[in-house]
Order: C-alpha cells, then sequence, then structure tokens
C-alpha cells in the first residue's frame, strides 16, 4: 500500500486488514492476499471455484445479496469479474472453459439476452432487486459484460465466440439507440464490453471511436457530483467506471476521480469498513451476514482504488 507522510493509509490499512482477517470468506481473504500481500491467484482461484457448478456458472452466494446455488448469469459475472482481477488472460482456463460452457448452453438466455434474474432466485434469500417476476424488462446488465468476456477469451472459430461477436454489436445498438442511459450498473456492462472489446483487438465489430465518445459523455452524466450523496444514498461514484490512473476515462474525470480518494479515507469507519448504503427488507438474518460479505468487499474495492488512483 502507498501511503503519505503521516503514514495515514497505512493506518486505515491495518484496520482494513483486522476487519478482513476477522470476518472475510475464504474468497476474500485470498483476493486480499493477492492484491496487497504478495500472495499467490491461484489461491484466489481454489476459493472462486469452489462458486462454479457442474455446467460451468456461478452461484452459491457469489454474488451476496442473492444466496441461489443454481448457476446464474449474474453470479457468472461477478467470477468473470474476479477472474479480471488477477490479471489472467489464459482462455484455456478450466474456470473460464466452465463459463464459456454454461454462456452456450442457452440456460438462462432467451437469444437476445441472459437473464437478469431467474426464476429460482425467489426460493432462496435474495435482496429485492434480484426477485424474479414474470416479463421483466430485457436488460444488458450483465450481457454486454458477458459478450466481452467471450470475444476475449473464445476460441474464435467456436460457435460461442460468434454469439459473442453478434450479441457485442447488438448491446453496442441498444447502448447508441437508448443513450443516454440511467443506470448507473448498465452503464458500466457496457464500459467493461468496451474494455473487453479494445484488448481483443477486434475494431471491425464496432466503431470503437463512436463507442468511447458516447461512453465519455455518457459517464460524465451519470456520475453524481453532490458529493453529500456519497456516504449516505446508493449512488454512482468514479470508481464504477476508473479503476487505476492508466484506465481510458481517468483524465476527463480526474478532479472526482481524485475527490474518491480523499472521500474514502475520510469515511472509513473505525473497525475498518465503509457504510454499506443499501439494504434488503426481507431475509433480515440472512441480510447480516450478507452486509458483512459487503463491508469486506468494499474494503478490497476502496483500498484497491486508493492504491491505483491515489491523488496524493
Amino acid at each position: 500500500m502507498q501511503k503519505d507522510g503521516g503514514g495515514i493509509l497505512k493506518m486505515h490499512f491495518e484496520k482494513a486488514k483486522k476487519y478482513i482477517y476477522k470476518n472475510a470468506r475464504p474468497l476474500d481473504i485470498a483476493r486480499w492476499k493477492f492484491l496487497f500481500e504478495d500472495g499467490c491467484k491461484e489461491d484466489v482461484l481454489s476459493a472462486l471455484e469452489m462458486y462454479q457448478n457442474r455446467d460451468g456458472g456461478f452461484g452459491n452466494a457469489l454474488e451476496p445479496d442473492c444466496w441461489n446455488p443454481a448457476s446464474a448469469p449474474l453470479q457468472t459475472w461477478v467470477a468473470t469479474e474476479i477472474f479480471r482481477e488477477l490479471h489472467i488472460e489464459d482462455g484455456k482456463h478450466p474456470i473460464v472453459q466452465g463459463i464459456l460452457r454454461y454462456l452456450n448452453s442457452d440456460k438462462d438466455f432467451d437469444g437476445k439476452v441472459w437473464a437478469n434474474s431467474i426464476p429460482t432466485n425467489n426460493d432462496y434469500p435474495h435482496a429485492p432487486w434480484w426477485r424474479y417476476t414474470s416479463g421483466q424488462e430485457q436488460s444488458y446488465n450483465p450481457t454486454a459484460c458477458l459478450a466481452g468476456f467471450i470475444v476475449k477469451y473464445a476460441d474464435r472459430d467456436s460457435s460461442i465466440y460468434t454469439l459473442g461477436c453478434k450479441l457485442a454489436k447488438e448491446s453496442y445498438k441498444y447502448f447508441k439507440d437508448n443513450y443516454p442511459l440511467d443506470s448507473m450498473h448498465t452503464v458500466s456492462c457496457f464500459t467493461r464490453l468496451y474494455e473487453y472489446l479494445t484488448e481483443a483487438n477486434v475494431n471491425e465489430l464496432i466503431d470503437m471511436t463512436e463507442f468511447r465518445d458516447i461512453l465519455s459523455q455518457q459517464i460524465k452524466e451519470i456520475i453524481t457530483y453532490d458529493k453529500s450523496k456519497w456516504a449516505i444514498e446508493y449512488v454512482c461514484k468514479p470508481s464504477l467506471f476508473i479503476s487505476s490512473k492508466e484506465d481510458e476515462f481517468y483524465k476527463e474525470n480526474k478532479e472526482i476521480a481524485d475527490y474518491e480518494c480523499k472521500f474514502i479515507i475520510k469515511t472509513q469507519r473505525e473497525d475498518g469498513t465503509w457504510a454499506i448504503t443499501w439494504s434488503w427488507s426481507e431475509y433480515q438474518e440472512e441480510w447480516a451476514i450478507a452486509k458483512n460479505w459487503w463491508k469486506c468487499d468494499l474494503i478490497i474495492k476502496n483500498l484497491k482504488y486508493i492504491n491505483q488512483v491515489d491523488a496524493n
């Protein structure tokens, strides 16, 4: 961890570390060690595999707000984000191959998008936003991310790669035709799609310059600039789209992205955590557990953000 002359970040780091070691899931302890203590990525992958089902998809409360053990697109997206955190490029990795197999199975897929929530969510503790209701509106969260993941990792001669390219183009058309979007999480999915396509070097799929220009304006429009809301409401902060100074959209959002570093330092609680600004309306016992998991996840995300976007 970086720290300023007064050692303030070291103090924040030590409080966070204590909370992680006392409260985190094995997966998040492994992530912590990998990111901040020279731990090995194999330990993270071993812990992540515990959430993967035989069909290659992920479930089992990998996303703490949904305790459904069955594979689901949203839970599988969470696995792709952790995989990305490890900077693994190997498309032949067993976890990747399992995800591609699940996505190629047509499970939870209607031909255009993967389901944002699935019927069996209702059989297990969950946040109200993951409750399934029939006739739900189609969403490109997480389809845009999953399409990008496929394009980056799948064999280019495979049927799943062809599907990924098709969905990437359809996702972008939706984004372009419906800009500006009002869902920050859907916008973040399109940001990730842009990153995946850039990394895969498939500029022929869509107009990447146009994509970047629209994303640039969309990000500016959806960030919550009223900072008084940040600590008490579930709002959109720069870290949803920016993870380091090298990121595509950092320079044009530098002032508010740097402010978020200061905000993180200022708002850490004495026990090393940060406030969780959402809650469940039901399943209060399970929510108490899920809230703790979220605290650990937010600790990791906040300290990772400070480490990569240090305003000092």
